[in-house]
This record gives C-alpha cells, sequence and structure tokens, in this order.
C-alpha cells in the first residue's frame, strides 16, 4: 500500500462511512480520516474525533512591532479573557480559516469590525483554485530560452517562456490546462511547483533549448548553477544616454555590448549633443539608428546578455577616412558593468588589448552601482470563481460587479493584490507580500489560497450578503468556528496598508 492511500481513502457521495473514520467535505476529494491523521492535503485531519484545519487562523495586527514573526496568540485549550489589544488594527484572514467548499456554505467567517469610524465586514475564505498559475519575473539579461519554449519540472510542462521584458525574462508556469488538462504526471508536478513557488521556495525550472533556472520568490535566480548578482541598467542605447558625460574626454569610443540594442557613443545622438568626434568604428548587425545596433550577435549567457565571449568579434574593420587613428582608445562594457575591456588601435588600426586604465573603472562601477539586484518575483494570478462568490453572496455576480466598482477592497492573506479589468474576478498578487506558507493545495489537483473580500458594512447587505453570518472580530477570536484549531497573530508587512480604502469608505461620495 502506498504512503499516500494509507494516509487517506475517498469515496463517493453517499457510500456507508468507514468506521473510527470521519469524512472531510472541505474540498472535493472528500477523505474519511481516521484519528490522529490528516486527509490529502495536509491541512485537516482528525483530531479528537472532529475534522480540525491543523494550520492556526492568522489575525494581522498592523500596530505589531514582530518583524514579520508569528506569534501564538490563543492557543488550544487556553480561556480568553475577552481583553483585545488595539482591536481596531486587527484583521482576520483567511489563511487558516477553511473554505466554502460545498458551494452552498457560506464563507467560513464574516468579520464585522470598526475602523477609522466605519463599519466594516471583512468576508474570510481559503479558496480552492483550479484556475490559477504564477507569472514570474527574473531580473537578468542572460538568455533562459526562446520565447514559448516549454518550461518543465521534474521532466513535465509546467508552462513556457513568455515576451521578455525591460532587463527580465519572463514565464508562464501554471494554469488549468497543466493542473487539470494532462496526464496525472503533469498535474501533480504542476501543482507542486506552483506551491513552492506561492510559499517562496526554490524550485528548479528546465526550459526547453535553454538554461536550468532555480527560482525563488525575492531571491536572485541560479542560471545553469551561477548565482546571478544583478539586472542590466537598460540596453546598450540607453547605457550611452546615461552615461556619456561620464566618458567625455576620458576615451575616444565607447560600445556598449548588449543582445537587444548595442549602443556606440560616437554615432549616438547622446555623444553628437556632446561633440564627440567620429572613430571609423564599423559594428557587425542590423543598424537601427544612429549609435543604435540590433542583431549583433544571437542570445546567450555572454556579454551583454549575448553568446560571445570576445567582444571584438562585434566590430568589422575600421575607416581611416572616417576617423581612425593609430592609438585610438576604446572601452567596450557590458549592460551590468561585469565585463569590460579597454582597447588601443595599432598601425594597422587593430584593436590591442591594454591593461584598463584607471581613469575608466569609476564610470564601470557607476554601471554597477545603478544595476538593480538580480531578483525572482513571483505573482500568484488566479480567478475568483462560483464557489468563493457564493460563499459571499447568494447572487454571486453583484460580488464581481461590486469589485470592479471598487466598493470591495480584496486581498490575499492580507496582502493587496491588482484585479484585472474585463468579465470575472481574476487576481494578481505578489507572493512575497504574503504571509509564510498562506498557500496550500488539494490532490485534485489545486491551489488552495487565501483571499479576503472587505467593504462597508451596508454595502455588504445591499449585495445580498449572508448578514446572519456576521460575527465580530471578538467572537471569532474567542470562539473560532467549525474547524477552527487555534489562533495566531501575525505582524502585518508595514507595505500592506490596511484597510487602504478606508478614507474613501468614510464618505458618501465613495464610487458605487
Amino acid at each position: 500500500m502506498s504512503e499516500l492511500s494509507e494516509r487517506f481513502e475517498t469515496h463517493e457521495s453517499g457510500e456507508k462511512q468507514i468506521a473510527e473514520k470521519i469524512r472531510c467535505d472541505a474540498c472535493p476529494v472528500m477523505c474519511y480520516i481516521a484519528e490522529g491523521r490528516t486527509g490529502a492535503c495536509d491541512r485537516y485531519g482528525n483530531v479528537g474525533g472532529r475534522i480540525v484545519r491543523l494550520d492556526p487562523l492568522t489575525i494581522l495586527d498592523h500596530m505589531a512591532e514582530t518583524g514579520g514573526a508569528v506569534v501564538p496568540f490563543v492557543a488550544e485549550g487556553e480561556d480568553w479573557n475577552g481583553e483585545l489589544v488595539n482591536p481596531g488594527r486587527r484583521f482576520v484572514t483567511a489563511i487558516g480559516a477553511g473554505t466554502t467548499y460545498p458551494d452552498y456554505k457560506p464563507a467560513p467567517f464574516i468579520v464585522s469590525q470598526e475602523v477609522e469610524g466605519v463599519d466594516l465586514v471583512t468576508v474570510v475564505t481559503e479558496g480552492i483554485f483550479s484556475y490559477c498559475g504564477v507569472k514570474v519575473k527574473i531580473d537578468t539579461d542572460r538568455h533562459l530560452g526562446p520565447e514559448t519554449a516549454t518550461v518543465r519540472v521534474q521532466g513535465e510542462a509546467v508552462g513556457h517562456v513568455t515576451t521578455g521584458e525591460y532587463g527580465s525574462q519572463m514565464l508562464s508556469l501554471g494554469g488549468v490546462h497543466h493542473l487539470t488538462g494532462g496526464s496525472k504526471a503533469e498535474g501533480r508536478a504542476t501543482c507542486d511547483a506552483l506551491l513552492n513557488l506561492c510559499n517562496r521556495k526554490p524550485v528548479e525550472l528546465a526550459i526547453e533549448g535553454g538554461a536550468t533556472v532555480v527560482v525563488e520568490a525575492g531571491k536572485p535566480p541560479v542560471i545553469d548553477g551561477k548565482l546571478e548578482q544583478r539586472m542590466r541598467v537598460g540596453c546598450g542605447s540607453a547605457t550611452i544616454g546615461m552615461f556619456a558625460t561620464q566618458w567625455r574626454g576620458l576615451v575616444d569610443e565607447v560600445v556598449v555590448v548588449d543582445d537587444h540594442i548595442t549602443g556606440v557613443v560616437s554615432e549616438h545622438q547622446a555623444g553628437k549633443v556632446l561633440d564627440w568626434q567620429d572613430t571609423g568604428i564599423r559594428i557587425v548587425g542590423r543598424r537601427s539608428t544612429p549609435g543604435r545596433y540590433f542583431k549583433v550577435s544571437e542570445p546567450g549567457l555572454g556579454w551583454g546578455g549575448t553568446t560571445i565571449s570576445d567582444p571584438l568579434s562585434i566590430l568589422g574593420e575600421w575607416n581611416a577616412k572616417k576617423g581612425a587613428r593609430p592609438g585610438l582608445s576604446m572601452l567596450m562594457v557590458s549592460t551590468t558593468g561585469e565585463q569590460f575591456a579597454y582597447y588601443e588601435l595599432d598601425g594597422d588600426l587593430k584593436p590591442i588589448q591594454k591593461p584598463f586604465p584607471e581613469r575608466l573603472a569609476k564610470s564601470v562601477r557607476l554601471i554597477e552601482e545603478n544595476c538593480e539586484p538580480a531578483l525572482c518575483t513571483v505573482l500568484f494570478v488566479g480567478g475568483a470563481g462560483g464557489s468563493l462568490r457564493a460563499g459571499v453572496t447568494e447572487n454571486p455576480v453583484n460580488l464581481t460587479r461590486s469589485v470592479h466598482r471598487l466598493q470591495t477592497y480584496v486581498t490575499v492573506g492580507g496582502a493587496p493584490v491588482y484585479v484585472w479589468p474585463g468579465g470575472g474576478i481574476t487576481l494578481m498578487v505578489d507572493v512575497t507580500r504574503v504571509p509564510d506558507n498562506a498557500f496550500g493545495y488539494v490532490p485534485t489537483p489545486a491551489l488552495v489560497a487565501p483571499i479576503e473580500f472587505t467593504m462597508r458594512r451596508d454595502t455588504y447587505v445591499q449585495l445580498g450578503g449572508h448578514e446572519k453570518e456576521i460575527r465580530s472580530i471578538a467572537d471569532i477570536v474567542a470562539h473560532g468556528g467549525e474547524y477552527l484549531n487555534a489562533r495566531h497573530v501575525l505582524g502585518a508587512p508595514s507595505r500592506n496598508p490596511w484597510p487602504p480604502l478606508a478614507q474613501l469608505w468614510r464618505h458618501e461620495g465613495a464610487p458605487r
């Protein structure tokens, strides 16, 4: 018997319950769980003959100076004396709250509290997201792989490379087709990768026809075993524009090598404004506008995200009629300042590498200083669908309209989200702004993410919300809920405001 099948069993609705096991209805798997064991998700267990949400309900304290550490608030079995420290700044998140499954159930917690004179309601639930994925932004000028190349984890396809942006490589991972539309192995690998990425754990991604990348949110990428240090300051042309004045009078020519746009200072408009003299240089590439060249090399892991290790390979013959002369000096540098070299033309107008002069060291350091640190950003993207919205109101479309009218503010574990325009509630959140281990999974497979909807109480009533289920924050802290095991309080990150729209909600003229 496998470890998984030993840990849980599932049955069709209506089947006889197995002796000494309790059926959990928190997700569609409907596990039967024995005493002291957990379901397939590791989130719910049989504790003392009842189904318990094993992770604690997380309450954010926006005044706590805990540095982000979780501290016990009310542990199971302890008495609560009825006192709240600064209750107006507490926010009950959906982390550890439980789900709305099956769909007809109201959300696990519908919390009422007054904040700055505004009577607010926050509807709290852990959503089961089959329609979800992550967008990964990797700050590096290294070439990771061609656009649309398949991204694999443990040999299984989990996403693809998408269009690169300024100084960053972009990946799109997950989505319903990888989670449920392929083989079971593909679905498991996708779910596992998404869960680890969202919980800020490292994941090794293999890109077809490209690199192997270790991605961890908030950390620099590791590309083919090498830890990246910085992203590029800009393309070669932008680098010329930013630093041309630093080179004026110190060197005769500067070439900034870049996979996208290689810059040449003597031809560039920035150089012309500074009255830079022509040098007779010739770049092997496709000239775009003066001083800007495309396709000097194929993309790769070399200088400026190209395949080259010798920057002289992008130069053609020098033209004496246009300014080339023996002794002419040239700096070649990459867009991160990691690679640089100094040359002088000999009597045959051939560039000869010379010791790097101290007079140019400052300008190279300036490029490095202006580069952002290499970083991986992971954005969770999910569509809040039927059961989520039904847990808020009996007429789910009202919630969608309320969100788009800015009547309802959406958060994930207390972190602000971006809600995409158009139909539905498609949201995107930076996982580094969400408390640790906020995401879970169910083996359907799908991700479980905390989600909160906050609005004025009168707005909630107008939406057709589950008014009878509204409870005060004091009551929730004191008594918990159906599956609640314990409560923890967490010092909220200072960049997550609460509530961000309280000033707007205070006025009658708020958007409707």
